[in-house]
Parts: structure tokens; C-alpha cells; sequence
């Protein structure tokens, strides 16, 4: 991936005719580029639409929210990897904090999605974070890096230096706070080390993300942060030239 990341995520938002409608504005404020990486993760439902109507821009990426870690079965309402990938997903959110916290997926489902995402093809952005009462008690980096070696524990190391990491602090999401430049490079920092250690690579290059309240207008201070690879983008990435103007930053 070439750095910096955008990534949108639209969560439970914008169905297939309004992925049409969304997409059309949003190539036209978006020209081509070559010098960073963009995703978009649309809803399950809206995948095919969004792969058709990026089908001339192989530029971005698309993405799917949640996965399944097994390949087929008795799973109502899920989606596996394969169909995914087979609906033109190249790559799939792991561990976002609403599959944690709303759903109550812990670590080790976080570890097999991993791995069955990776056997399906799919590129992995595994999400990462603390809630307030684990920041109140000044343990974020233990919960993020654990969550962290909890998440890439079933993959090899050459696996492990395909992903993505985005840390959103849950605490951060979608209520207009935001973790300081500062606050954002201290955890990138320790997560960088702790990929390192695993991969035993010197030059290791795994984007990192930080996501939570991201808005245009503070994008290029997050961005211009040290350690900070990227942006990971809910609520602000619903709007098509708002989010163009982020993915421009």
C-alpha cells in the first residue's frame, strides 16, 4: 500500500442506489491518483454495486466491514471471506471496535477472521483500541497491543507484514473528541515496535491508521502527526465531496 491510507468506512449507511449516487459525485471530485492508497467499505449489501462502479478505478480499493471466519456453513446473516472477495472485495476490516464492543467479538474470533481473510485473498485492516475507562486508568498500550498479537497470532510473519493497523480509540468514535497528534503517535509508536518484533524486519513498512472523529478539518494535523501512515473515517467519509477533500489531504 502506498502511504498515506483513506479509508471509508461507511458502516450501516448507504444502500445500493445511494452507492451509485454517492460514488458517480465522488469520481468526479476525485480524479485518479498513484501517490496514496484509498478504501472504501461500503455496506455488504451495496459491495457489487460499489465494485461495479469502480470498475475503471483501480486505484481504490474496496472493502468489506465483517466477515465470517468460516467459508460456508449455517450462519444466517453473515458473509464469508470467499464470497467477499468473490463480490470483488480486496480487502476487509478485522476488529473494528463496534464487532468488539457492540457484538461482542473478543480476540480470538478477531484472530480467526484474520486468518480466513487471509485464505480467501483478502488484505486485512485489523482496528485496534481502548475504551475511556481503560484510557482513565492509563492502560492503552497494554489493550492495544494486546489486542494487537491477539489479531495477527494465527498469521505468519510474511502475513503479518501484508496488514494494516488502525487504532481508533473507541472512546474517540463518533463523539467529536479526538486523541491529540501527540496521543496518536505515542500508540502508533508502540504498536510499530511490537510489529517489528514479530516480523524481525528493520524496515518494516505496515501502514498505520488512526481513526476517530477524523473531520477535513482536522485530517492534515493527524496526518502530519509522526507514526501517523493514514486515516481511517467513519461519519465524516458520508459525504462524497467531504470525503474527497480528506482523501486529497
Amino acid at each position: 500500500m502506498k502511504k498515506p491510507v483513506f479509508a471509508a468506512n461507511w458502516k450501516m449507511n448507504l444502500g445500493p442506489q445511494e452507492t451509485r449516487e454517492y460514488l458517480k459525485t465522488f469520481l468526479e471530485h476525485f480524479p485518479r491518483t498513484d501517490d496514496r492508497t484509498l478504501m472504501i467499505f461500503p455496506p455488504a449489501i451495496s459491495l457489487v454495486v460499489a465494485g461495479f462502479a469502480l470498475r475503471e478505478r483501480n486505484d481504490i480499493m474496496l472493502g468489506v466491514q465483517n466477515i465470517h471466519w468460516e467459508e460456508k456453513g449455517a450462519f444466517t446473516g453473515e458473509n464469508a471471506a470467499p464470497m467477499a472477495r468473490d463480490a470483488g472485495a480486496t480487502v476487509a476490516l478485522v476488529g473494528h471496535s463496534e464487532r468488539r464492543h457492540t457484538f461482542g467479538e473478543g480476540d480470538e474470533i478477531t484472530a480467526k477472521k484474520c486468518a480466513a481473510a487471509f485464505k480467501a485473498g483478502l488484505t486485512v485492516v485489523l482496528c485496534v483500541g481502548e475504551k475511556i475507562e481503560e484510557r482513565d486508568r492509563n492502560t492503552t498500550q497494554a489493550v492495544v497491543l494486546r489486542q494487537l498479537k491477539a489479531g495477527i497470532s494465527r498469521l505468519t510473519p510474511a502475513q503479518v507484514a501484508q496488514i494494516a493497523v488502525a487504532y481508533e480509540p473507541v472512546w474517540a468514535i463518533g463523539t467529536g473528541r479526538t486523541a491529540t497528534p501527540d496521543d496518536a503517535t505515542a500508540v502508533h509508536s508502540a504498536i510499530r515496535r511490537a510489529l517489528k518484533e514479530v516480523v524481525a524486519h528493520r524496515n518494516l513498512d505496515i501502514p498505520i491508521l488512526y481513526g476517530g472523529s477524523v473531520s477535513k478539518d482536522n485530517a492534515a494535523s493527524l496526518l502530519a502527526a509522526p507514526e501517523v501512515d493514514g486515516l481511517l473515517v467513519g461519519g465524516a467519509s458520508l459525504d462524497p465531496e467531504t470525503w474527497a477533500t480528506i482523501a486529497r489531504t
